[in-house]
């Protein structure tokens, strides 16, 4: 009967777009929802904004040091996730942090042990997968055979000293790639910047576990629309565009807050979280694998 009246206290570490939408949703839970076993504590940020609505600022130390705080959500930029998460782990908290959740594979693998030797949920946001065209092309993907695919992303210019490298920073489409087609092995990696022109564009080479080849092209530059572009063949045909549909009435946000809940209430199967487990730590394998390629020097042909 405990986990029905179990209450949670969070705190928001990182106010940006994230951290802001993380509040609004812990301060208005989804009636009858896992949510609502969650209680805003307070939120921390390096810069000063003493209240946001009635959410107060508290210290960093204070949430650490906190008996009423049990969860961190770590919405700061990417380069200080590693360490924030340590620090809420260290002190015993379970903790959700927005994707990419490290820069490096070396630091995630650690962070993950942490985390289940402390007996902690460690819990990853990737919204990507609960958008509702996403599901949709789940489904019409699921069951075909793949030829050749390319997922094409388009977007403006990151500052990657907070961001990290681009395979990293947009972790999210290899997400949809293993999460489409399983597990992917990298057969090539090149990326072109245009320090000048403030552009870059990497081009990943996979092959699926069938040997079919797939593409990922990452390309940002200023004024760059944000959209993704596909096109998956399979031996049925092709598919270029978007399933169209409405949007879910819940926000993705809330999904993934309903999500964290869920774990924190031993709600989801350990198959589930092994799946999520691998499918996490993969992709942040692959991003590595990536970078590597990418920053090796060229080899010149004589």
């Amino acid at each position: 009967m405990e986990a029905i009246n179990k209450m949670f206290g969070a705190v928001v570490v990182g106010v940006g777009i994230a951290g802001l939408a993380r509040i609004r949703d812990l301060m208005n839970p989804m009636p009858s929802s896992p949510s609502e076993h969650l209680k805003l504590f307070g939120f921390v940020s390096r810069r000063d904004f003493g209240n946001i609505n009635e959410a107060k600022q508290i210290s960093l130390e204070d949430a650490l040091r906190s008996k009423e705080i049990h969860a961190a959500f770590i919405s700061t930029e990417n380069r200080s996730h590693e360490e924030t998460i340590r620090m809420f782990l260290e002190a015993g908290k379970h903790v959700l942090v927005e994707y990419p959740m490290a820069l490096s594979a070396k630091a995630a693998h650690e962070l993950w042990e942490m985390a289940e030797q402390k007996d902690k949920v460690l819990h990853v946001e990737h919204i990507e997968l609960l958008t509702e065209e996403y599901k949709q092309l789940k489904k019409e993907v699921a069951g075909k055979e793949l030829v050749k695919g390319t997922l094409h992303f388009t977007g403006s210019v990151l500052d990657e000293n907070k961001t990290g490298f681009p395979a990293f920073s947009g972790i999210a489409r290899l997400t949809w790639l293993i999460d489409l087609f399983g597990d992917l092995t990298v057969t090539s990696a090149t990326r072109v910047k245009q320090n000048d022109k403030n552009y870059s564009r990497m081009t990943v080479h996979f092959q699926t576990s069938n040997k079919k080849p797939l593409t990922w092209i990452e390309e940002r530059g200023p004024g760059m629309r944000r959209e993704k572009k596909i096109n998956f063949c399979f031996t049925s045909g092709c598919l270029e565009n978007f399933p169209q549909v409405p949007r879910s009435a819940v926000g993705l946000f809330m999904q993934d807050q309903n999500l964290f809940a869920k774990k924190l209430l031993g709600q989801v199967s350990k198959e589930e979280l092994a799946a999520e487990k691998w499918r996490i730590l993969r992709c942040l394998d692959l991003a590595e694998v990536i970078q590597q390629h990418c920053e090796q020097p060229e080899k010149i042909c004589s």
